[in-house]
């Protein structure tokens, strides 16, 4: 079986930042830790982000970026990165998905899918 030569695998665990949020104001805020995970056969560097941040009202933000948290770090083949942010929303739920765009050593430019996940704050009734 041959390998890829571009696979990175992404994974998100979010969580929920109940002591900087206000539910009362509408600002839920959560935190989430990505593991960029590269099963290629080739070292990549992440450039840019590219995230669909939606809340549960169905609005969307678009956000664009170099690198991640200050960082465009450049990942080997079986070697990870990790890091931690953050975002706000107006709703107790929502969900982020989006990309990475990578550069591998020879100069060529390929986009690595980041999975949708969900954002779930404190339960609240009607």
């Amino acid at each position: 079986m041959t390998l890829p030569r571009h696979r990175i695998v992404v994974e998100a665990r979010p969580q929920y930042l109940p002591e900087q949020s206000d539910p009362a104001e509408s600002r839920f805020v959560f935190a989430y830790q990505i593991t960029i995970r590269n099963e290629g056969t080739v070292a990549a560097q992440l450039l840019t982000r590219h995230w669909f941040i939606t809340d549960a009202h169905g609005n969307t933000e678009e956000v664009h970026g170099e690198g991640v948290v200050g960082e465009q770090p450049q990942i080997a083949p079986g070697e990870s990165h990790t890091y931690m942010s953050g975002c706000p929303l107006a709703t107790s739920f929502g969900s982020m998905r989006g990309s990475y765009h990578f550069v591998d050593a020879d100069g060529y430019g390929f986009e690595a899918e980041i999975p949708e996940f969900f954002l779930v704050g404190p339960r609240t009734l009607h």
